[in-house]
């Protein structure tokens, strides 16, 4: 089994949805202590005069010793409305931002979300349905997974029976590579080739939210982020 991992983030790159689609299971990392200025809330979309952050606000009180579950958003401020009135001023004339905006405007204007990971996955899972990604999802929080960093990731290999692991290109920094083999399990490292595709406001910039590629390029949007990478046959293949 391919097995993948990552922390829930809001609004992914397209390099993340390729990680899951060459994946035989993809499991949310909400039990990861939460970071800073990490992408786990926030992300760029496009602006006629270059990204911006779309950031949504966390409680502060003790969130550096707290896992990703555990972080509340600071629902005080009205960063869900200004994030849906962001993306349908940037989006609206875009090909297929109709096609996606009912989803958006009910999670941005109907519900509330307390925590963090609430939102992420729930976006993910709905990301994931629309590309057309079948890979199974799992969350962290029903496991039992122990250690950290490398061997947080070997752990959750060696209990869900993975053979191989798919890191993303930072894996390369802290993967213990001997360790993983001796257990059985072959470390790969992501190199995502970010695809080119039309976009709004000029000249193209990557390294966006999903939804730029979706709004501009819809059912297209899964071929298009694959394409010049691994597909999940060439993994299988090694």
């Amino acid at each position: 089994m391919i097995l993948t991992a990552h922390q829930p983030t809001y609004l992914p790159w397209l390099g993340l949805f390729h990680k899951i689609a060459v994946a035989d299971m993809f499991v949310s990392f909400n039990q990861v202590q939460y970071e800073v200025k990490s992408w786990s809330n926030r992300n760029r979309v496009k602006t006629s005069t270059g990204p911006i952050w779309l950031s949504v606000p966390v409680l502060k009180s003790g969130f550096l010793q707290k896992s990703m579950s555990e972080i509340e958003i600071d629902n005080t401020s009205s960063w869900a409305r200004k994030h849906w009135k962001s993306l349908e001023m940037l989006y609206k004339p875009a090909p297929y931002f109709a096609h996606y905006a009912d989803f958006l405007e009910d999670v941005y204007l109907k519900r509330t979300w307390r925590t963090l990971v609430e939102l992420n996955e729930h976006m993910l899972r709905w990301f994931m349905a629309e590309l057309g990604i079948k890979t199974p999802f799992r969350s962290a929080a029903d496991y039992a997974f122990q250690g950290t960093k490398s061997d947080l990731v070997l752990d959750m290999c060696v209990q869900l029976g993975a053979r191989t692991y798919i890191f993303g290109a930072q894996g390369r920094d802290y993967a213990d590579v001997a360790a993983f083999r001796a257990k059985g399990v072959e470390p790969l490292f992501q190199d995502y080739r970010h695809p080119s595709y039309a976009q709004r406001y000029g000249a193209f910039v990557p390294n966006l939210s999903v939804v730029d590629l979706l709004f501009n390029c819809g059912p297209a949007s899964l071929d298009i982020l694959m394409s010049g990478n691994l597909g999940r046959g060439d993994l299988a293949a090694a």
